[in-house]
């Protein structure tokens, strides 16, 4: 069985897919790009993109009753890998140690153009 998770806190998903799914003790958060939930505008600038990127993924996590420190697997994907040390700056004030597994991937371009997604697993249980 599984239960989809919802927040306004959080951007609405622009395509078929859930913020997150719940399947037993594990939560899926969909990939999340530097939108503002309010405005549904991309935020300017890559550290700008990243810290909301970061706080979308809080809010959907709390939204399923857990929190960014039960991430166990994150995926990063950058359109400019030069901003991979400037990811773990943030990613830090974000998500406590232990950190998740994690990958960090290159890619030619992402929605709405934004600079960076980050989508993340939870154990829940």
């Amino acid at each position: 069985m599984k239960t989809v998770i919802h927040t306004n806190d959080a951007p609405a998903a622009i395509g078929t897919y859930s913020q997150a799914v719940r399947a037993a003790d594990t939560i899926y958060v969909s990939g999340q790009i530097g939108l503002d939930p309010a405005s549904s505008q991309m935020v300017d600038g890559f550290e700008a993109q990243t810290h909301r990127v970061f706080r979308n993924l809080e809010a959907i996590a709390r939204a399923a009753g857990s929190g960014l420190e039960r991430c166990v697997r994150m995926t990063i994907y950058l359109t400019d890998l030069s901003n991979f040390a400037k990811v773990n700056e943030i990613m830090a004030q974000y998500v406590p140690q232990p950190y998740p597994s994690r990958a960090a991937v290159g890619v030619a371009s992402l929605p709405r153009g934004a600079l960076v997604e980050i989508d993340a697993i939870l154990y829940a249980g």
